[in-house]
């Protein structure tokens, strides 16, 4: 079996992929642009079967300390007033007293730290050229570093370069899903403590996700857009302004989290997109999470169905008789569960974003009824894979 690993990215999938690598007796290498593993960031939720990977990582005490635990969620009309106040687990799905949320930075250092030590990190670099010769790969980096690694698994996230690299442009595999977000954090001082609140007028919402009491909260401004706005994606002060003139005149604290998107430090805008891809392979080189198979952040469900997906890949890799049966058997093991899961974008993206008066009136109809939120179809998809037991290396 090929045992020398290159791992590209080092937020959710690629230190959960390198740590079962490691685990089975790989040499990995995990390289990541950023300088450092990105800390804070919105919260995001580990429910169903990614519970059973962190367990078996022997994360779960750590991550029940960094639980957030947001318990409702309170709908607001164009003036402020609350339409409904409900049970988080009805809108985002999970298990009260069960599932795990916990902001991304958290999640990513716990990763880290757990093989910190055991596999090498190459931060502030990035994969400038890759090349699969059939018996290995060999990469040079941006840095002018050239090493050659018998396997290259991309972690990089929903604009992966491993896979453009191999896959060519991203353009036929991405999935516009109409709309854009801005991401960012404020002062703790704008509602209580573990709410969140949802602020919407057609096509446009507005979110306030307050946590522990003191610490910052954090927003969202959503909204519709026809045609993705490639223009201003690398433009941070052009899509500021892009962010501020769709929110132009909205009220509620609408107008303060506009201010605050101008000043956050911690700006994250992209587009509400998927990826899909025809296979998650080839030849040397495999996809595993966003970078195979983003499930977009309206889903809910793409850190667990990252760190679902990196446990299965590694552990085919260490079982199977070569990477092409290992490759293959991953996809088939994983596949249903990632597409069930991506699937879950039109319950999610209907209740957070209504595009039209008719669609916002039923979705604050259907708050009176749990049975017609997305909560239960959520709890259903982040279930619906058993763990494989692939044993572990000595």
């Amino acid at each position: 079996m090929t045992r020398r690993v290159l791992v590209s990215g080092a937020s959710i999938a690629g230190p959960a992929v390198a740590y079962w690598l490691d685990r089975y007796g790989f040499d990995v290498t995990v390289v990541e642009r950023a300088p450092a593993v990105r800390g804070g960031g919105y919260a995001v939720d580990i429910r169903g079967t990614a519970l059973g990977v962190v367990e078996r990582m022997g994360l779960l005490p750590r991550l029940r300390d960094a639980h957030v635990d947001s318990q409702k969620v309170s709908f607001v009309d164009p003036e402020g007033e609350v339409i409904a106040a409900i049970p988080a687990q009805d809108v985002v799905g999970g298990t009260e007293g069960v599932d795990l949320e916990v902001r991304r930075g958290d999640l990513a250092d716990a990763l880290v730290d757990v093989i910190r030590d055991r596999v090498e990190f190459l931060f502030g670099d990035s994969i400038a050229v890759l090349h699969d010769d059939g018996d290995r790969v060999e990469v040079a980096f941006d840095s002018g570093r050239t090493r050659t690694y018998d396997l290259v698994i991309g972690a990089d996230g929903l604009h992966s370069g491993t896979r453009a690299h191999v896959f060519g442009p991203e353009g036929p595999f991405h999935r516009y899903l109409g709309c854009c977000f801005a991401g960012f954090t404020l002062p703790g001082d704008l509602g209580p403590a573990h709410e969140a609140f949802i602020w919407n007028v057609p096509g446009k919402a507005a979110v306030l996700n307050a946590h522990e009491p003191g610490t910052p909260v954090h927003g969202f401004l959503v909204f519709a857009r026809d045609e993705p706005p490639f223009d201003v994606l690398r433009d941070p002060a052009a899509l500021r302004d892009l962010v501020a003139a769709e929110f132009a005149g909205a009220g509620w604290k609408v107008p303060r989290l506009v201010a605050a998107m101008r000043e956050a430090d911690d700006l994250f805008f992209d587009l509400v997109s998927q990826i899909h891809l025809p296979a998650w392979s080839r030849g040397r080189v495999a996809l595993v999470g966003d970078a195979a198979y983003a499930p977009s952040f309206m889903s809910g469900q793409g850190s667990s169905i990252a760190l679902v997906g990196a446990y299965i890949l590694a552990g085919e890799l260490a079982v199977r008789d070569g990477h092409a049966a290992a490759f293959d058997a991953y996809e088939k093991t994983a596949r249903e569960f990632v597409e069930t899961n991506q699937a879950l974008v039109m319950g999610g993206g209907s209740a957070l974003l209504p595009r039209t008066r008719e669609e916002l009136d039923a979705r604050n109809a259907a708050l009176r009824d749990p049975e017609l939120l997305p909560g239960k179809q959520v709890s259903a998809a982040s279930l619906g894979l058993a763990l494989p037991d692939y044993g572990l290396a000595e």
